[in-house]
């Protein structure tokens, strides 16, 4: 079961998490075996950055037009936001203290 912090992007509310001082996108699919090991480390890591990143999920299957928007070609595939501009991509799985680290940096 995903974290209550965890946002699930759509197009109603995709310009509300790019608009948020820091936020994290993961392009994710229900069929994706890296992206349902990546679930619970971001369930995680949204508690612990509550307040300080946003981080959403957006699956492409059901909003393709904002994958296609962020020219996401893979799942998973992380967009790193700031201040409404995207600074940072990675697509695949993240260890947990990458993730962790990214998401400090772009807290800071």
């Amino acid at each position: 079961m995903a974290s209550p912090e965890i946002v699930h992007v759509n197009g109603g509310n995709v310009k509300t998490i790019t608009g948020a001082k820091a936020a994290v996108i993961d392009f994710t699919a229900t069929w994706c075996g890296p992206c349902q090991a990546l679930a619970p480390i971001l369930d995680k890591l949204a508690t612990e950055f509550k307040g300080k990143v946003s981080i959403g999920k957006c699956d492409i299957d059901e909003n393709p037009d904002i994958a296609g928007e962020y020219g996401v070609m893979a799942v998973p595939t992380l967009l790193f936001i700031k201040d409404g501009q995207v600074v940072d991509q990675h697509a695949g799985l993240l260890p947990e203290s990458n993730l962790r680290q990214r998401l400090a940096k772009l807290s800071a």
